[in-house]
């Protein structure tokens, strides 16, 4: 699953005013609530490498609002290896008030000025803010072109944080000042995507907000005078907040902070729940709750629901010579719980190297051979083994033929049957995840019509160099994370969109990959293909 990506992370934080001081407060005192920004932003680190950012609210300097953003890791960004310089950074930017964004690119260029989050310097305090998002929107060539209708207007970037910046922008222009509710509601109404927001004014206003569906997770916590949220729990209960402290944002809510009150209110109504459930299979930290969902309970179901597969197929001998192994880190507890199950070993046959680089950024030869690089075979593990290699998806197939072609000559096993705890993958993503067009998928040209069929897996397991391959059946996902299918955004297993541009665009990827015109994005052609205007 090293082969997709999550867009991003965002968190916020608040020392609200008054005589009361946080216990979880830094020893500085409030005016320095900034200072736990990098440490949150290490715990969502998983959401995004690419990129890292703050702004943080203070009073008392020139720059009312004030950015630290730059191309990197948080530990590069905010320079936590070098005591000096980290602190010269936390005292030029201390604030009792902060949001921060942490990046992966689905669209836009790898540099500085694509990080987040995204300051618009205005004249008017509460016209000058700051906010970074996670997510992505599906209508997005639709409401660039809305924007560049008049022949005065320019967009500088190709992306949708820029476009959200100008809805944000054309919201408070004028005189009216809408309160932050109020602008949010409108902006809405426009947007059709994912998007948690993190919001920051010049006033010391804040936004918190999730969109209706609530594809993309947002938790909060408010202990005493301190608030935070953040992408995920455990960016917060790291922190030092109760677990029991510690909620989901709920669809279409918006928290507020204006002139110091704090407020939870609905700034739009939610007929149906679409969480990404690839949050609990992948891209969420083994140590976060979403939606009263642990995520390490979630994947411990994904192996049992393996497991009952295999005991109910029978046809791999389960003897003393076959252990499961997980491909690192994130199909670790599934491959346990799976071999609990079964009654094998799960043992540790591959190491990852950590330190083997981004395989992502450098086009499919370089990820190959990064992908042969990152993961270390233990021959003394595997030689003569009958291995069940554990994945949670596969996406490319890039990084699974290199691991099975090393597994099989490095570590000298016997068989290798891949077991993936995901479905097949059939569909892209127009919500946040670095897959928009067919033909990059493993999974589409073995089942075209989506019928997963043991003559389709065995034909996908030759196309890999495995002796056998199985996926989890769709219904396994919604079994597993505990929530009803219809709460579930399964896009990309099953075809079927929680919003309507979602389901456009995936006409024009399917038009695409007939037509052979899979190489462009699937954005590109979104604006004439559906009467975009």
């Amino acid at each position: 699953m090293s082969e997709i990506h999550d867009e991003c992370g965002v968190v916020a934080l608040y020392h609200l005013p008054g005589e009361e001081v946080s216990p979880l407060c830094p020893e500085q005192g409030p005016e320095h609530a900034s200072r736990l920004l990098p440490r949150m932003l290490l715990d969502i680190q998983n959401r995004g490498q690419l990129a890292a950012g703050m702004t943080s609210y203070n009073p008392n300097r020139k720059q009312l609002i004030d950015t630290h953003k730059d191309v990197g890791s948080v530990t590069e960004v905010f320079r936590l290896a070098h005591r000096a310089k980290c602190e010269a950074l936390m005292r030029e930017y201390a604030g009792r008030a902060a949001i921060g964004h942490v990046r992966y690119a689905t669209c836009g260029e790898d540099d500085r000025s694509y990080a987040q989050p995204f300051e618009r310097h205005h004249l008017i305090k509460y016209k000058w803010f700051s906010f970074g998002f996670n997510g992505q929107l599906a209508n997005y060539q639709e409401l660039r072109d809305g924007l560049l209708n008049g022949a005065d207007h320019h967009l500088a970037r190709e992306t949708d944080t820029e476009i959200i910046m100008h809805e944000i922008s054309g919201e408070l222009s004028g005189d009216l000042r809408p309160t932050s509710i109020e602008w949010m509601r409108s902006i809405s109404g426009r947007f059709d995507g994912a998007y948690s927001l993190v919001f920051l004014n010049a006033l010391g206003d804040m936004l918190v907000a999730r969109d209706p569906l609530g594809i993309k997770p947002l938790c909060y916590a408010k202990e005493g005078p301190l608030f935070a949220a953040a992408s995920e729990s455990v960016a917060l209960l790291n922190l030092g907040f109760k677990s029991e402290n510690i909620k989901s944002v709920v669809p279409g809510q918006a928290i507020t902070i204006t002139d110091g009150r704090f407020e939870i209110q609905q700034y739009a109504p939610t007929t149906r729940r679409a969480h990404c459930f690839f949050e609990w299979v992948y891209f969420a930290n083994v140590a976060s709750t979403l939606d009263d969902r642990g995520v390490y309970v979630s994947r411990t179901a994904l192996g049992a629901e393996l497991a009952r597969l295999e005991a109910e197929d029978g046809r791999v001998p389960l003897d003393s010579d076959t252990i499961v192994v997980p491909v690192p880190d994130t199909s670790k507890a599934a491959a346990d719980s799976m071999a609990y199950e079964l009654g094998v070993q799960s043992m540790e046959g591959l190491i990852r190297n950590r330190y083997a680089g981004r395989t992502f950024i450098e086009g499919a030869r370089g990820r190959r051979k990064k992908a042969e690089t990152k993961y270390t075979p233990l021959r003394e593990v595997l030689e003569g083994k009958r291995v069940f290699l554990v994945e949670d998806s596969i996406v490319r197939s890039t990084t699974m033929r290199a691991l099975l072609g090393r597994v099989r000559e490095l570590g000298g096993a016997r068989e290798i049957h891949v077991r993936v705890a995901c479905p097949p993958i059939i569909a892209p993503c127009f919500y946040g995840i670095d897959m928009s067009r067919i033909d990059e998928l493993f999974a589409p040209k073995f089942v075209p019509d989506g019928q997963l069929t043991d003559a389709a897996h065995a034909e996908m397991a030759r196309d890999l160099g495995a002796d056998s391959l199985r996926y989890l059946p769709v219904e396994s996902v919604a079994r597993a994370i505990g929530l009803d299918s219809s709460e579930l955004c399964q896009a990309c297993i099953t075809g079927q969109y929680p919003t309507p541009h979602g389901q456009g665009l995936y006409q024009i990827a399917l038009e695409d990959a007939k037509t052979g015109n899979g190489v462009r994005r699937t954005y590109e052609g979104q604006t004439q293909e559906l009467g975009c205007r």
